[in-house]
């Protein structure tokens, strides 16, 4: 009876998936890209990706419910070490574009807590922004040695107020016509159907990365399968839930965002300023004047910075940690005396490093920064999802081993390769035709080519150097 009394009901593991996965960034950033028709985005999105996807990561915690090690622990029982070791690799490297670019967000929040808008980047050219964010990467990356407790702390607290936050801006934002019944919408035609339809060409699927990015994240809810009060029933019908709350948020934060902002003429700043100046136009409107964006310019410092530091550090030793000699190196495994891994910090901060300083040579100002550092993320990031679809396939080409798992998602084989390899299929789709850039060719030929060659070689780059760890561990063991 204690024990039961101990696990987690259907709702608080939906409330847990919830707080993973979502963020008023990603409705920003996928309206800043598609408009008011993301509406439908996220929908189709939503039933046919987001919810599959969760409950495969379920279906594969429970099988494994005694691996630490998430995605590589199920690659590798259910394929190879050697799998299972380029899984490991993926899931830090990925890590790299996305610590690359907390230096400008904490550099964006800064802008608005201290003067109160978004202008204090647009006044600095792109060598200054370089090079104040590779201070403040550096920084972190030494902060991140010593522990940072207290960081660590206000990140929590950080954490859950900008969850608020962001349900905070939708009620704002929907309840704004009771108190104006006059107020005039930014985007005209709401009120149509065909207003909310996408025109599904090449431009179209190229943002579907982003939005791919934007509801990834639900494999770090695969440890709490086992933890449920009778998984079998409990955690589909926590999933859909979750999904459910993703879909809603999603739907009425960008039909929020359509009526503060113009669908058909998007500001350039929108990725950059995009929930600052939705806070300051729901804050005048509701009496509040500035509050909202302090307290959210505050609490989106406090994340970023915490996430930055923790990022650093958490990653790193997951993938060195419990290191297999066979395929990393001794040198890179080295810790110092205090259990610092010396030269994996020392390979961060330079792979960081490098790709902060890239803008130099292509980019010529913060919006388009801004722009190609979001959709590199997007393209980078879902190759740990790939892993994670590989690994379902596999569980059902093994399946008489596996089929006693407490929950199971599909209980036809043949079914669950077919759905395994629809999001594997997707996934890569996806990320592929990201590597096109959004910037505008004609304004900027130099801009463009940057972000096209950038954008194919990041991950080529990253997953190459994975390649060359094994290698150079052969030659290591030979000597």
């Amino acid at each position: 009876m204690q024990e039961d009394a101990k696990k987690l009901n259907w709702l608080m593991l939906s409330l847990i998936a919830y707080n993973m996965v979502w963020g008023l960034s990603n409705v920003v950033v996928n309206f800043a890209q598609q408009g008011i028709v993301v509406v439908t985005s996220w929908i189709l999105i939503i039933l046919l990706y987001f919810v599959p996807y969760s409950l495969m990561v379920g279906q594969l915690g429970s099988t494994f419910k005694d691996s630490d090690g998430g995605v590589s622990d199920w690659v590798e029982k259910t394929s190879t070490k050697q799998l299972a070791f380029f899984t490991a690799w993926t899931s830090w490297a990925i890590q790299i574009p996305y610590l690359a670019q907390k230096p400008q967000r904490i550099m964006i929040s800064l802008g608005w807590i201290f003067q109160g808008n978004g202008d204090v980047l647009s006044a600095m050219s792109i060598p200054q922004i370089v090079s104040i964010g590779l201070l403040i990467f550096l920084l972190f990356l030494y902060l991140s040695t010593k522990g940072l407790k207290l960081l660590k702390f206000f990140g929590s607290i950080a954490g859950g107020s900008m969850l608020i936050m962001s349900l905070l801006f939708i009620l704002l934002a929907v309840g704004l016509p009771a108190i104006k019944p006059d107020v005039q919408f930014a985007t005209a035609n709401m009120n149509q159907v065909s207003t909310y339809i996408p025109r599904f060409d090449f431009s179209y699927f190229t943002t579907i990365a982003l939005l791919i990015f934007s509801v990834g994240g639900a494999e770090a809810i695969s440890p709490y399968v086992n933890k449920m009060k009778n998984p079998a029933k409990n955690f589909p019908r926590a999933m859909i839930v979750m999904a459910c709350m993703v879909g809603v948020s999603a739907i009425l934060g960008s039909i929020a965002m359509a009526t503060i902002f113009d669908s058909q003429h998007i500001p350039a700043d929108l990725m950059r300023n995009g929930s600052y100046e939705a806070f300051s136009v729901l804050g005048h409107h509701w009496g509040l004047g500035n509050f909202l964006v302090t307290i959210y310019a505050i609490s989106d410092f406090l994340g970023q910075a915490a996430v930055l530091a923790i990022s650093i550090d958490a990653p790193l030793q997951i993938f060195l940690g419990s290191a297999d000699k066979d395929f990393i190196p001794k040198w890179l495994r080295k810790r110092s005396k205090s259990g610092i891994l010396i030269n994996g910090y020392l390979l961060t901060g330079i792979l960081v490093s490098i790709l902060i300083a890239l803008p130099l040579f292509g980019l010529k100002e913060i919006d388009g920064l801004v722009q190609w550092m979001t959709n590199l993320n997007a393209i980078v990031s879902p190759m740990c999802f790939l892993w994670v679809f590989f690994a379902f396939i596999m569980l059902y080409r093994n399946w008489d081993r596996y089929r006693h798992a407490e929950y199971i998602y599909i209980k036809h084989p043949r079914f669950g390769i077919t759905v395994g390899t629809w999001g594997f299929a997707f996934t890569a789709f996806a990320c592929i035709l990201g590597m096109a850039p959004q910037l505008d060719y004609a304004s900027d030929p130099r801009a463009w080519w940057f972000s096209l060659i950038t954008n194919i070689l990041t991950p080529v780059i990253l997953l190459a150097l994975g390649l060359l760890l094994p290698w150079f561990a052969r030659r290591e063991q030979r000597n």
